[in-house]
């Protein structure tokens, strides 16, 4: 799924203009975006959690030559999924090309 296609859904269930719709989802995205930025944690009830954490500095080996480098500290974003999306996600039904098929 894209950010059109999201845009896409909340215009045919809300009503409002594509460009409207458009400029909110652009919005949240941005507001996730710079909290996140800023080092804090964003928390979307009955979705999930988006954290960032400091990943320390550490070598690595360079795939192509084998030679060790050093992989420089950096902040990583993870996402926790709610109880209610985790619960959500294993009640959906199976689509149809994830779902065995048997030979009589």
């Amino acid at each position: 799924m894209t950010k059109a296609d999201i845009v896409e859904i909340v215009f045919e269930k809300v009503g409002f203009s594509k460009k409207d719709v458009s400029a909110v989802i652009e919005e949240i995205f941005e507001t996730i975006k710079t909290t996140l930025e800023g080092g804090e944690k964003v928390k979307i009830s009955g979705f999930g959690n988006f954290t960032t954490r400091q990943k320390r500095a550490r070598r690595g080996r360079n795939p192509q030559t084998g030679n060790e480098i050093t992989i420089e500290q950096r902040r990583v974003m993870t996402f926790k999924a709610s109880q209610l999306l985790k619960k959500a996600i294993n009640q959906a039904p199976s689509t149809p090309a994830a779902q065995p098929t048997t030979q009589a």
